[in-house]
């Protein structure tokens, strides 16, 4: 799939604000419930196992509101159709729903994700071309696993204005990191979401519900935690070893440093003291050498892969707990029905 960078420099030109200045941040994203509609059923037609599935995001900017009026699809292809262009692609969708009078302002892009594993780096190299070109833009993460449980997991998330700073900057060393106050809790800014659904759909949905079957309804109360819970402390596990790995190579660049740091200074005082025989034998001190070619400094690990494995943990942890806290209601509930019989 093509990169997300050349997708968003290409429809940067097409954004625009209504009633506000591009400055203002965005406070809320309003959703039109058709393409919440789209975004899973277009996971339902392509997403096959792991598969990731990535659309456009189309509306309007309104005050600090921003509004989602439509969507559509990155087709899916093999390595084998080298011919088909994603940009061209996409600018020829925004064209023809301008010319049928849809909106087509570009807004931001959205993604499935399994058990809520989306933080990469991929991720944030794609939201960060996207953000710096359409400053209000946002990435919708849409998991089915979470939506299968019983509620619709579908979120909204930028990137804070400190992040966005050190991606322009491109310094992600341990110093450039901590200078701006980075840590992984203040990577991304969840932004509140609302779902609106015209009148008509808004009275379908109350007849359908008067429709539903109450062995439906049930079905919210099953105890079984199923797989969901063991799959997620897997990838959790998974991830803390990385951590662990990442770890391991600080501390050996620490390790090589301070060892290079130690023969440096050996090296410059047994210059000194043969400097000071030299003189004191009346001959010329030694040449200056540039100690920077000797000692050259050993590479130094990326710390934001490792800030990035951190958010993802606290990720994990996040839906562990709602997972966990929504079956220890249902086991008290439960276990008080069974105390009234």
């Amino acid at each position: 799939m093509a990169s997300r960078k050349e997708l968003s420099s290409a429809s940067g030109s097409g954004m625009a604000s209504t009633g506000g200045t591009l400055d203002s941040p965005v406070k809320q994203v309003q959703i039109e419930g058709l393409v919440v509609l789209k975004i899973i059923k277009h996971y339902q037609e392509e997403g096959q196992g792991s598969e990731v599935v990535q659309g456009v995001l189309l509306g309007l900017v309104v005050d600090d509101r921003l509004e989602i009026t439509n969507c559509f699809p990155f087709p899916q292809h093999t390595e084998d159709d080298a011919d088909f262009d994603e940009v061209q692609y996409q600018m020829e969708m925004m064209r023809s729903l301008r010319h049928v009078n849809i909106d087509h302002l570009h807004v931001g892009w959205y993604q499935s994700t399994l058990y809520g594993s989306f933080v990469s780096r991929a991720l944030l190299d794609s939201q960060f071309s996207y953000q710096h070109a359409i400053e209000e833009s946002v990435v919708l993460i849409y998991d089915p696993i979470k939506t299968a449980q019983g509620s619709l997991s579908l979120k909204a998330y930028r990137l804070t204005p400190k992040l966005m700073e050190i991606c322009k900057e491109k310094d992600f060393t341990p110093e450039g990191l901590k200078k701006a106050n980075i840590g992984f809790e203040n990577m991304f800014e969840e932004v509140p979401i609302v779902i609106k659904n015209s009148h008509l759909i808004s009275v379908l949905m109350w007849e359908l519900e008067d429709k539903s079957t109450v062995a439906d309804k049930h079905e919210l109360l099953n105890l079984s935690s199923s797989n969901h819970l063991e799959k997620s402390l897997q990838l959790l596990m998974d991830r803390v070893d990385d951590m662990s790995q990442e770890i391991v190579k600080y501390n050996t660049y620490s390790r090589n440093l301070s060892k290079q740091q130690q023969q440096k200074h050996q090296y410059l005082q047994r210059r000194q003291q043969e400097n000071a025989q030299r003189q004191s034998r009346g001959e010329a001190p030694l040449p200056e050498e540039d100690i920077s070619k000797l000692f050259k400094p050993p590479q130094q690990p990326p710390r934001m892969d490792t800030l990035l494995i951190a958010g993802q943990i606290n990720n994990y942890c996040q839906n562990v707990k709602e997972f966990t806290s929504q079956n220890l209601g249902k086991l008290f509930m439960a276990e008080a029905l069974q105390g009234q019989n």
